[in-house]
Order: C-alpha cells, then structure tokens, then sequence
C-alpha cells in the first residue's frame, strides 16, 4: 500500500509517498481502507518534532480519518466488512489502510462524505467536548469565542449554538464575516477594542457564562475579568503563543472556574464519552444543522503541498487528503 512517510523532522517538504506492508489487524482491532485523511495545523509542527506528540521516525501524518472497514480481528463485534467509518487516530492517517481499535470507529451516515467525516473530530469533537463536557454549556447562557476565525474557533461557534448558547465571536477586525457566517450573534475585534469592557457592555454589564479560549496570550486575563458570576474560562489552546498567567484572586472574586480542556488524552480515557459527541456531531451533519467547511482536497500524491497550505496559514476550512 502507499503511506505518507516523514523520514526526518525537517518539515512538510521531507514527506515522501513510499509503498509498505499492509497492516493487519490484532484482537480488537480493524483495518480501515482510508478514503480521505484529513490535516490540521498540527501536522507541521509533528513533521518538525515541535509537537507535544513525538512518534517514531518513520510516521504517517494525518490525525483523522474516514473510509470503509476492510477486515478485523479477533473479539470484534458490533461491524461489518464494507462499513462507512470515521476515526481520531492522533497520527498515522495519511496511507492507504490503517489499523484502528474497533471500539473507536464511528460509524459515518448517510449524506455525509469521507472528505467531511474525515474533518470533524479534532475540532468539532474538540468544541463539543469542552462545551457540553467540560463547560456545561445551558440554553440561554452567553458563550465568548476567542480565536473564533480559526477552525477550532468556528467549530466552537457552531457547536455553541447548538447547545442552544447566545455567541460573542471574538477575533481580529478583518475576520467579522467569517464569525458572524458561522452563526455568531456578536462580534468584538479584540485587537482594537477593550475586551473586558466589551464583553460587559454586550451582555448588560452581568458578564459572560463561559469563555472558549484557543488563543490565550494577552486576550486570556481581559476574558477571565469579564467573566459572570460562577462563570467558566475554558482553556483550549494558545495560538498565540504564549501561556498566560492568571492572577487567581479574580476566580475567587467571581465565584468562577477555570477548566482545562485536553481533548485527545479525555479521548483517551473516556472513548465512550468521544464516541457518543462524534455520534451526535456526525448527526447534526447529516440533518444539515452542521456544515463542515472544506478549504480543498489533495491527492496522497500531493501531500506537501496539502501541509504547506497550512504551513502558510491559507486554509479557510478543512484541508484534506483523498485516497
């Protein structure tokens, strides 16, 4: 079969298309016939080594996939050969089979493409993880996005109100149409306006229920201060680069949490729990409440390119790779 390889940590443009053995599956596991493996950023930083998952040289990039079930092994029960199936496979995805455990194969629905299913779990299974799981997201409650331009950010956007949340999109000015056309209700530019004082001003001075945090950084401090009254501030990610410090004294003063949210070790430990929110996010999609967006698909063959796009910070939606 054909695999993207990287064979050194010199970046995107060191991943070589080579052919290798098929895999076969073990006890509990399956093989998946990969029809489209889909890409995030993370995929340039682990073809450096500059990710907090390091694999063994050589590896496959590629965090998330979809295909069809080709065989399984022993004490699988519950599939099928030929079966549509999406996956969250940290790394590895970008070849043509992959050996998965069974207990972690979603099973995709009608009317929802390999290129879309494969994209959803990462980010998509990322929001709804840290809303509903993590921040208890209600109907009714405010939800400030930072980051809410980026993928992570869009897809805690759209996730939010779904769980029926009124959504502040928190970004930088040029990005308003983007936000607002993923569903948010309100828009701050918090590179020119005083996030604080906005957030207070857009909710009536009492402050925001839950803040989704992909950036941190500067933003970090200024969101917890506009936080309500046993408010939440999820901590998903900093894309702007630095790790915030946070003067504790402000979560005792707004009775208020501050809530880790580590998607891929909670997946983990709790695969039932994934497995559930990806059931339900795959749903949404299939009854149109969710629309996945795709920036472009690349052959295996083209791989580099397909990484380089995100590399140069191009991609609008999902970037993916077709087998």
């Amino acid at each position: 079969m054909k695999a993207a390889l990287c064979k050194s940590l010199d970046g995107p443009e060191a991943v070589v298309v080579e052919e290798i053995a098929d895999p076969v599956a073990g006890p509990g596991e399956a093989v998946v016939r990969v029809r489209a493996a889909a890409l995030n950023f993370f995929d340039t930083l682990i073809t450096r080594g500059k990710y907090q998952t390091k694999p063994e040289l050589p590896f496959s990039p590629s965090g998330e996939v979809a295909g069809v079930v080709e065989s399984f092994g022993a004490g699988v029960t519950g599939l099928k050969v030929g079966d549509r199936v999406a996956a969250a496979v940290g790394y590895g995805g970008a070849r043509e089979k992959v050996v998965v455990p069974a207990a972690s194969l979603i099973p995709i629905p009608d009317g929802v493409s390999d290129e879309v299913a494969s994209g959803v779990s990462v980010t998509f299974g990322t929001a709804i993880h840290g809303l509903k799981d993590r921040g208890h997201v209600e109907p009714g409650e405010t939800v400030a996005v930072l980051g809410a331009s980026g993928g992570a950010g869009q897809a805690a956007v759209e996730i939010a109100k779904l769980l029926g949340a009124r959504v502040i999109a928190a970004a930088s000015g040029d990005k308003r149409d983007i936000c607002m056309a993923a569903g948010a209700d309100e828009f701050v530019d918090y590179d020119t306006a005083d996030l604080k004082e906005t957030l207070k001003s857009l909710t009536g001075g009492r402050g925001v229920d839950v803040v989704y945090d992909c950036v941190g950084g500067k933003y970090a401090e200024p969101a917890v201060r506009a936080l309500a009254w046993e408010g939440r501030f999820l901590v998903v990610g900093f894309a702007a680069g630095d790790i915030p410090k946070i003067p504790l004294n402000l979560l005792m003063l707004k009775g208020a949490e501050a809530v880790g949210v580590f998607w891929g070790e909670a997946v983990r430990r709790h695969p039932e729990r994934h497995r559930a929110n990806m059931i339900e996010v795959l749903r949404w999609v299939a009854e149109g409440k969710l629309a996945p967006r795709i920036h472009g698909t690349f052959p295996l063959a083209e791989i580099r390119d397909a990484i380089g796009v995100l590399d140069r910070r191009e991609a609008t939606g999902k970037v993916v790779i077709t087998l």
